[in-house]
């Protein structure tokens, strides 16, 4: 069974953002994640707030729990974590 990342987010600082980005996309490669969807355009359909949709598929559940908590991702973390507005589950799939 596949894990996922699924993430609605609001960033409130670009540059922030941007570097987060990119370590936050390297952990994604480091643990042979997929980008299923990156942004893009989306409509609101019923209640939430965040201009941006992020899902990411991995090999398994374990894996994408693994990717989450790796030293690599808690750093990218730290550089968003004052000026964001974030839902993020991790669950598992098809």
């Amino acid at each position: 069974m596949s894990g996922y990342w699924i993430v609605r987010c609001q960033y409130n600082d670009e540059v922030a953002f941007l570097e987060y980005a990119s370590k936050a996309t390297s952990v994604v490669e480091q643990f042979k994640g997929e980008f299923l969807v990156r942004g893009g355009e989306q409509f609101q359909m019923e209640e939430g707030d965040y201009e941006r949709t992020v899902m990411v598929r991995f090999p398994s559940l374990e894996i994408a729990q693994q990717a989450y908590a790796s030293e690599e991702y808690k750093e990218a973390l730290k550089i968003i974590e004052s000026n964001a507005n974030r839902d993020f589950i991790i669950t598992g799939g098809l």
